[in-house]
C-alpha cells in the first residue's frame, strides 16, 4: 500500500489528497468523501490532523470518515493497525466541534447500538465495519434505531430469504462455503451460537439439501421478537 502511495500514508501528504479530491470533483457530481485516521506514525498531533482537514475541505470534500485510531505504518501490519493502536474518540468529537459545517463520521471499535447512540451525540454519523460481519443482526437494530419503529424481521425470516439467494448463486457456480460464511455471525450472542456454527460446518462438508438443512436449524436461533 505504501509503495503504491495510497492508504493511510497519504495523511502525510494533504496537498496530494486535496489534488485527488479536486480531480474527482471535476469528474463526477457524486459526493466525494475521504476516510482518514487520527494520525500516522510521528504525524499524530491534533494540529496536523486539523490542518489536514482544512486543506482537503478547501478542495471540496465536506464529509470525513474518521477511524479513531492512529496508524503505525512502520510498526504494525494492516490487521494490527485495526486493533492495537488505542481508540481516540475524543479527538474525533473535537473535530466536529472545530468544523461544525463538515460532516464527521466516526469509525473504529464500535460494537453495539448503545455505543452508536452515544457517538451520535457528538458526531454526524457512525460507520461500522467488522462488527457487521461478526454480528449482522446489528443491522436490524440499526434500522430500528433510525426508523424509530418496530421492524418486522427475525433471524428465521432472514435465513429463509437467504436460502433463495444461495440457490441462485450455487447455480451460477459460487462455492457453498463462501455463501454460508455470512450466516455464521447470525447467532452472535445467542445461547445456541456454537451449535449453529457447528451445523453450518456440517452443511458445508456434507453439501446436502441446503434449504432443508438451514430450515431445520433455525430453531437453534429462535428468539422471541429477535
Amino acid at each position: 500500500v505504501q509503495s503504491g502511495a495510497f492508504g493511510a500514508c497519504l495523511m502525510k501528504e494533504p496537498d496530494t489528497v486535496a489534488l485527488c479530491v479536486r480531480s474527482m470533483k471535476k469528474s463526477t457530481d457524486l459526493p466525494v468523501t475521504v476516510k482518514i485516521r487520527t494520525g500516522v506514525d510521528e504525524y499524530d498531533s491534533y494540529q496536523l490532523l486539523k490542518q489536514f482537514i482544512v486543506t482537503v475541505a478547501e478542495a471540496g470534500c465536506h464529509t470525513f470518515v474518521v477511524h479513531a485510531r492512529k496508524a503505525w505504518l512502520k510498526r504494525f501490519s494492516p490487521k494490527q493497525n485495526r486493533e492495537i493502536p488505542p481508540l481516540q474518540y475524543e479527538r474525533v468529537y473535537r473535530l466536529k466541534k472545530d468544523f461544525p459545517l463538515l460532516e464527521i463520521i466516526i469509525n473504529g471499535g464500535i460494537r453495539n447500538i448503545n455505543e452508536v447512540k452515544n457517538h451520535l451525540g457528538y458526531v454526524d454519523g457512525v460507520m461500522l465495519g467488522r462488527e457487521v460481519i461478526r454480528n449482522p443482526w446489528i443491522l436490524v437494530e440499526l434500522e430500528q434505531l433510525v426508523s424509530e419503529k418496530s421492524v418486522s424481521c427475525n433471524r428465521q425470516l432472514i435465513v429463509h430469504r437467504y436460502t433463495d439467494y444461495i440457490k441462485c448463486q450455487l447455480e451460477a457456480g459460487q462455492p457453498l462455503h463462501l455463501l454460508l460464511r455470512p450466516l455464521y455471525g447470525l447467532s452472535s450472542g445467542l445461547p445456541g451460537a456454537r451449535k449453529w456454527r457447528q451445523g453450518l460446518n456440517r452443511l458445508t462438508q456434507e453439501k446436502t439439501n441446503i434449504k432443508q438443512g438451514l430450515q431445520a436449524m433455525t430453531e437453534i436461533i429462535t428468539v422471541p421478537n429477535k
